[in-house]
């Protein structure tokens, strides 16, 4: 059996301890699955001590991939190890180490032990392939860890924070839990149905006006992000009033809900959606402009018209006006991914309109900056400061993914199978500026739209 040695080594700009903090607290390996092949946890046990075990199941390409790890080796501040149980390899041991350097920085070493199967055919096939794997995901992983340590020790002295957030189970929400969760913040999730209180769920059902929340419990934070999918199916009468009363109703309750606690939050952030602008063409808006005319401009003005009971009692609100958020997991780039890797991507119409888009990352990274920047209140929009066309994005994403783009989607094909959702939507052109995020000092991890796309799919 070959032994083959694989190593990342990274210096970071935090103590030890706080590094080894990251890895140990929950949803670290959420945060260090890369997006364009994620993982799923089918259970686990512990957390990083002897003993502890993970049962998962990866995405390497079209074939799932079922992984049991064990950890069997822990030294506080020093390294953990893990080993598979069960998996794919012949072999695996996976050992993280932390060098303190001094008080401010360390070294994070990623060293993995491995083998393959069907020696010495697995070799021969597969170790070029497995070695590239494994320096695409790491440099990934590392890039991911010093970024969030790097966010999370800039507001550790004003942390940590007990949040309440609906929508956790969404594109948004499911990446921003473990982000906050790693940074040391406990997070309390609505859902509609029984909750599991030792998970930190509590029960709500906003078409029947309740929220179980306990007016005594001390909450310091509230992230609203849940609402009835716009980008989906057509807009029927019936699919519009799902929309509208999915964000005003539920916003109305948690604002009048968390107004009348007896310690009321400090912070609401609700999301809402750069549709408030309405189809603008080339005009550069930002948080200064009014509202478009259009169905989503007036769903945006209600939704935020439902945070007054808040506003009102004195709890700083922001209207997270969110753009086209780009992650392989889902949204407008989880759909572009199978028709450009089979090469038969292509603009939409002219391709001359323009899609204010923010990465995954710079999604979460701004919501924390707003939870925790006590200048923002009212609308902030979380856009890149570099806004790109339909077509820029086509010919990105296309050399990227090393494809052609030579395809067109005609405007009449787009307004028939849409309707009105694909004229306010797919053919609609918003060009925003993030002039609030940029004036409170947020630093973007991916101003630049090629590489966000390089970062997101793992082509760096």
């Amino acid at each position: 059996m070959k032994k083959n040695i694989f190593k990342k080594r990274s210096k970071i700009n935090a103590p030890v301890e706080e590094v080894f903090k990251w890895h140990a607290r929950p949803g670290a390996i959420e945060r260090l699955s890369p997006p364009w092949d994620p993982l799923e946890i089918i259970s686990r046990t512990g957390g990083i001590n002897v003993g502890a075990e993970v049962k998962m199941k990866l995405k390497a390409g079209p074939v799932p991939i079922k992984w049991h790890a064990r950890h069997v080796d822990y030294q506080e501040n020093i390294l953990f190890k893990d080993i598979q149980v069960k998996g794919p390899f012949s072999k695996w041991i996976h050992t993280h180490r932390f060098e303190d350097l001094d008080r401010t920085e360390c070294i994070l070493e990623d060293s993995i032990e491995y083998a393959l199967p069907f020696h010495p055919l697995g070799n021969a096939v597969m170790e070029s392939f497995v070695e590239k794997k494994l320096k695409q995901i790491f440099t990934y992983r590392h890039s991911t860890t010093i970024a969030d340590i790097a966010v999370h020790q800039l507001r550790k002295q004003q942390g940590p924070l007990k949040i309440l957030i609906s929508g956790a189970s969404g594109l948004l929400g499911s990446t921003l839990i473990p982000f906050l969760r790693t940074g040391g913040h406990h997070l309390l999730q609505l859902v509609r149905r029984p909750p599991n209180r030792e998970k930190g769920e509590i029960r709500w059902d906003p078409a029947n006006k309740r929220l179980d929340l306990d007016d005594t419990d001390t909450i310091d934070a509230v992230i609203h992000l849940s609402g009835e999918n716009i980008g989906e199916g057509h807009w029927s009468p019936e699919k519009k009033k799902r929309i509208i009363d999915s964000r005003v109703r539920s916003t109305r309750l948690i604002a009048e809900t968390i107004s009348q606690m007896k310690c009321p939050p400090k912070v609401f952030l609700c999301a809402s959606a750069i549709g408030y602008y309405g189809h603008r063409g080339n005009i550069l808006v930002d948080e200064s402009d009014t509202a478009g005319n259009d169905f989503i401009s007036n769903v945006c003005r209600m939704w935020e018209e439902s945070t007054d009971a808040a506003v009102q009692a004195g709890i700083r609100t922001a209207f997270l006006r969110i753009g086209i958020v780009l992650s392989p997991r889902g949204g407008a780039l989880g759909k572009l991914l199978l028709p450009f890797t089979l090469g038969i991507g292509g603009k939409i119409a002219t391709g001359r309109q323009y899609m204010s888009w923010i990465s995954i990352d710079d999604t979460i990274g701004a919501i924390h900056h707003a939870l925790f920047d006590e200048k923002i209140s009212g609308p902030v929009n979380l856009v890149s400061p570099n806004p790109a066309t339909n077509n820029e994005l086509t010919q990105k994403l296309a050399k990227v993914l090393f494809r052609p783009a030579y395809f067109t989607v005609p405007k009449l094909a787009i307004e028939t199978f849409f309707g009105e959702m694909g004229r306010e939507t797919i053919l609609s052109s918003t060009r925003v500026r993030p002039s609030v995020l940029t004036e409170t000092g947020y630093s973007f991890r991916h101003p630049d739209l090629e590489g966000a796309l390089r970062h997101l799919l793992g082509k760096t």
